[in-house]
């Protein structure tokens, strides 16, 4: 039957390229047979000076220029490439480029797999400076998804009074002078600070940054990416705050449970912190004002085995508001008790207003990876509407604990599934359906938060969500959450150690060191090599703070890159990586999905008005901006793929804008 299905799709395939051939002609026809649309200048100006437009991280833009009605009129008014990806600069075998750019004034500024920083002009992508921090590339997969600024103020001259700050692939944070690209010689030891420092033992790749630091005030905040499932004693997840000029640590939070006593300093005089406890790999947020940084957490290594932690997680998988002056913690809200699932807080905690009651309440929007959204007052970090913690199934796994409960938000109420019952099964025919049905019959699958188990449990959502670090983005005046949705399937078999030969490592296995098994982790597959689970594989959706009801739901990204041998995409919904960002004029921007795409929706329907092939995959979260009067508004967005989901690789960051109108003086 394989045989046949190939066979039939041989023959379809002359006249999907002669269909496709055709419609690309009729389309630059179109095109050509149209003059541009004038631009409108009128309306208003904006920057993006934060990794998610402003401190808060809510990825909404004022501009109006570009419009549900001339959208579909954008082009790539320039690409800048990096250099830094398999077969470029460098000999180095994985990149992930998600970078999201950052703009003061006319310049962007952004960083490579890599851990170079760039400042390019953001009206032509010309290249003003690089600076390359020349780190040991020893992570899993290189990364780096964007860069802080500070700016001294206007009566402090000199060098360095405006610092770019970058994490590194080899656990370092450096300072770079915004104007000339030069290291700040005065920020700790010649322009970095070791973020190994007071960990202890951190072995090769286990501890680097993956996302932007954060600035609050004169202080630079730095979480950590520690390698999962390789023991269960890693380095520590501490939260540090550096003096912006010096370098100096003005602050450092050890996320251990309360009362636990701080261990004596070092040799050399500088703070230790405790080993095995949460990191925050992904981005935090900063409200200025309250003198607050909302830190994401993830749960203590390993992910699937937690016998040991003994209260170590009691900052795991929640959010975390920090003083920003003492860096002391101020609230806590866990999304998951006992994490046993990597369910991390992958999402940036956004910072909106939430209307109740006929009050407007300062609050965060917390997405997760099990598709709950939590809604919290930004004081106290209590939920805004109800949270139920309802019974979940529990573990029958010796030396291992679960929580009796786990939290369910019911405002929104759950946005991805919770159960995958095997009569929902998918398969291209029935042979493969039924193989996926037996083996979903065959495994532990109680619903949401059924525990690792010895003969394999199904965990859904998946690791990667849910939500995961593109987070959401607000529209304040229509009121709606836009956010991606994966819906993908993994079984977690734990199996005791003894039951590994010595030295040896079969494939999809973790060794988990310490604990008395070792995981194997896969995806829910079936005998063809695509998800059992039902359609979409990924989705796109607006939920309405009024109401909490989704406003509309789409599958989101197609096959298009994926199978090669199809010259289009089926409408499928794909797993993606990156988040949207939403503009006043009505759309929504994102790339994310495993197809080589950039797309624009309406913000109230949901509707596709425009998509655009970006030279590799997409999986980063697009910016906007407009930097005066007489300029025009660009979409810009990082494309270079991600090694791990396989989708295609490269260097490219792709401006796109409305073209200029024939005989402009801008033309």
């Amino acid at each position: 039957m394989i045989a046949q299905g190939y066979e039939v799709l041989t023959q379809l395939l002359p006249a999907a390229r002669r269909l496709a051939r055709w419609l690309a002609i009729v389309t630059v026809a179109f095109a050509c047979s149209n003059e541009p649309t004038p631009l409108d200048l009128s309306g208003p100006t904006a920057g993006w000076p934060s990794y998610g437009g402003d401190p808060g991280g809510t990825r909404y833009s004022p501009l109006s220029q570009i419009t549900p009605e001339n959208v579909t009129e954008l082009e790539v008014a320039w690409t800048y490439r990096t250099g830094d990806y398999p077969g470029g600069r460098v000999e180095v075998a994985k990149t992930t480029f998600q970078t999201t750019p950052i703009l003061e004034e006319d310049t962007l500024y952004f960083c490579s797999p890599l851990s170079r920083a760039f400042a390019i002009d953001a009206e032509t992508g010309e290249e003003r400076w690089v600076f390359d921090a020349a780190p040991s590339l020893e992570g899993w997969t290189n990364t780096c998804r964007g860069v802080a600024l500070w700016r001294a103020p206007e009566h402090e001259a000199g060098p360095c009074n405006g610092r770019i700050f970058m994490g590194t692939a080899d656990g370092r944070l450096v300072a770079v002078d915004a104007d000339t690209g030069l290291a700040c010689q005065d920020f700790g030891e010649a322009g970095e600070v070791n973020l190994h420092d007071g960990l202890g033992e951190v072995r090769r790749g286990e501890m680097y940054m993956t996302s932007p630091p954060t600035v609050i005030g004169d202080v630079v905040v730095t979480g950590s990416l520690i390698a999962d499932n390789r023991r269960i004693d890693p380095p520590g997840g501490v939260i540090r705050g550096f003096d912006v000029r010096s370098g100096e640590v003005r602050w450092a939070f050890d996320p251990a449970p309360p009362g636990t006593p701080p261990l004596p300093r070092g040799d050399d005089g500088k703070p230790r912190f405790h080993r095995g406890t949460p990191n925050a790999w992904s981005i935090l947020s900063a409200d200025p004002v309250r003198n607050l940084v909302f830190v994401p957490f993830g749960n203590p290594s390993p992910d699937y085995f937690g016998g040991h932690r003994k209260g170590f997680d009691y900052y795991g998988s929640a959010v975390v508001a920090l003083d920003g002056t003492s860096g002391k913690p101020v609230w806590r809200f866990q999304t998951v008790h006992h994490d046993l699932w990597d369910y991390d807080v992958a999402s940036q905690p956004v910072l909106i207003d939430v209307e109740k009651d006929g009050r407007t309440i300062p609050a965060v929007a917390q997405a997760t990876k099990m598709g709950h959204l939590f809604l919290l007052e930004r004081d106290s970090g209590e939920p805004i509407y109800r949270v139920e913690e309802r019974p979940v199934p529990q573990t029958d796994v010796p030396g291992e604990i679960t929580s009796p409960t786990q939290p369910f938000p019911t405002f929104p109420a759950p946005l991805h599934p919770h159960r995958l019952n095997p009569e929902a099964a998918y398969g291209y025919l029935p042979y493969d359906r039924g193989a996926c049905r037996r083996r979903i019959a065959s495994l532990r699958n109680e619903g949401i938060f059924t525990p690792p188990s010895l003969g394999g449990s199904i965990e859904y959502p998946g690791t990667a969500g849910g939500a995961n670090w593109g987070s959401l983005a607000f529209d304040p005046a229509r009121r709606l959450i836009v956010l991606t949705q994966n819906h993908i399937a993994q079984v977690k078999t734990l199996i005791p150690r003894e039951d590994i030969p010595a030295g040896s490592r079969p494939k999809g296995v973790s060794l988990q060191e310490g604990a008395p098994y070792v995981v194997h982790d896969d995806v829910l597959l079936s005998p063809f090599g695509v998800p059992c689970v039902p359609l979409p594989w990924g989705s796109l959706m607006a939920v309405s703070l009024d109401t909490g009801e989704k406003v509309w739901e789409r599958p989101f990204g197609t096959t298009r890159d994926m199978i090669s041998f199809f010259p289009f995409g089926l409408d499928y919904g794909m797993p993606s990586m990156g988040g949207p960002i939403v503009t006043a004029s009505g759309l929504v921007f994102i790339g994310a999905s495993m197809d080589d795409y950039l797309r624009a929706y309406d913000v109230e329907s949901g509707a596709e008005l425009w998509r655009a092939r970006l030279p590799a995959g997409g999986q980063a979260t697009p910016m906007t901006y407009r930097i005066g009067a007489d300029s025009r508004q660009y979409v810009v967005i990082a494309a270079g793929g991600h090694s791990t989901l396989g989708t295609n690789l490269g260097d490219s960051l792709v401006a796109f804008a409305l073209p200029i109108p024939a005989g402009s003086v801008d033309e």
